[in-house]
């Protein structure tokens, strides 16, 4: 159903995902009214599936993005988006300022050039991780960097098998891992194998 759900502009899109009860909370639909993704891709920006965005890379279709927010609702508050391609980190940093610059000048968003794959430890423990590319193994760096309670959502797998997991961690430390559904993502690497012409597949 979630193909169903692209736009014209960006509020019929999540209106589209609200009506289809992929957007379910205010706080979710005012978080992703907050950014244009026009800013993101310029071909066919609206439309509710994965855009190339340079450096191998993808942004998430918007009804990923709704599904990690409504998963991690509960926990957010500050976040910080770590990328190992400068470019695309200052990329990021341009789109969200040309809509929300408050977020940035705030210090509730944050962007930074370090290596997802081993989260970003200086700032750890964190109340939530929302990961954009799949891990082949359940990292334990990423499940250690989280708050007690705390909560990560992750695409996990090798290429043709990978699935979200939501990761609770209890007061007490006891982890937990709940799948939530099939999906297919570009995997975590390494900044040396990506390339500025590369295209790889998005998630489903």
């Amino acid at each position: 159903m979630a193909w169903r759900c692209s736009g014209s502009t960006n509020e019929e899109l999540i209106q589209r995902l609200a009506q289809a009860h992929l957007i379910a909370t205010p706080t979710v639909r005012d978080a992703m009214l907050a950014v244009d993704r026009k800013h993101y891709s310029k071909f066919r920006p609206y439309e509710d599936a994965p855009q190339t965005i340079g450096y191998g890379a993808t942004i998430s279709a918007p009804h990923m993005h709704a599904a990690a927010l409504e998963a991690l609702l509960s926990c957010l508050d500050k976040g910080a988006k770590v990328d190992h391609i400068p470019e695309l980190v200052e990329k990021a940093k341009e789109n969200v300022r040309a809509d929300n610059a408050a977020l940035l000048d705030s210090g509730r968003v944050r962007f930074e050039v370090a290596d997802g794959r081993g989260g970003f430890p200086g700032e750890a423990p964190y109340d939530c991780i929302h990961v954009g590319a799949a891990a082949e193994n359940m990292p334990k760096e990423l499940i250690n960097q989280l708050k007690a309670p705390g909560r990560m959502f992750i695409p996990v797998g090798p290429k043709g098998m990978q699935a979200i997991f939501v990761v609770d961690k209890d007061e007490h430390g006891k982890v937990t891992m709940v799948k939530s559904m099939d999906v297919m993502y570009v995997p975590l690497t390494d900044a040396q194998k990506q390339h500025p012409s590369g295209l790889q597949h998005g998630e489903l």
